[in-house]
């Protein structure tokens, strides 16, 4: 499981995509992105998640985000990516 800090805006998004692409090749199957820690987001934070979800799909993985905020959520569903994100089970 990868895990998102706390923060993800504009300023942290390249960093934190960085980090997690480097994590991303050692997920053998399924990438799961934990969003637990996230309490300060902008679009950016689901720019990041489309961003994990094309790199995992192309390595032939499942991806999937345990533990998104409700507001991160709502955001996705306006954006209309919310089937993009799927929470994980």
């Amino acid at each position: 499981m990868l895990t998102l800090p706390s923060v993800v805006t504009h300023a942290q998004a390249v960093d934190t995509a960085r980090g997690l692409k480097t994590q991303m090749v050692s997920a053998k199957t399924a990438v799961v992105l934990d969003a637990t820690a996230l309490t300060q987001f902008d679009s950016s934070a689901l720019a990041l998640m489309l961003a994990c979800r094309r790199e995992a799909l192309a390595a032939g993985k499942t991806f999937s985000v345990h533990g998104m905020p409700a507001r991160l959520s709502q955001l996705a569903l306006l954006y209309g990516v919310a089937e993009l994100v799927p929470s994980a089970i």
